[in-house]
């Protein structure tokens, strides 16, 4: 927040985008926010090992508590409801 306060938010968001946008990702939108969180991106990677990076090394430096939260599409949905799965649910 003290970065926040000296750069400002075009600085800071800046950063993010290069962050994101370095590891081959895109960001959609961001947006900074008044309550538990203090930013919202929402952005394109290539996989979820990327996105485990980016969690990783934001997290490692310290300062900054970030949620990884993977959006799923429609047709991924369809996809998975395809897939065959047996599930025995517990007491049965």
């Amino acid at each position: 927040m003290a970065g926040l306060g000296r750069e400002g938010g075009t600085a800071r968001a800046e950063v993010v985008r290069a962050l994101i946008e370095n590891t081959g990702g895109r960001v959609e939108s961001l947006y900074f926010a008044l309550g538990d969180y203090d930013l919202y991106v929402v952005g394109d990677l290539p996989d979820t090992v990327t996105a485990a990076a980016l969690g990783i090394a934001v997290r490692a430096a310290g300062g900054v508590d970030a949620r990884v939260v993977p959006l799923i599409t429609s047709e991924e949905i369809d996809a998975a409801a395809q897939l065959p799965v047996m599930y025995q649910p517990p007491g049965r």
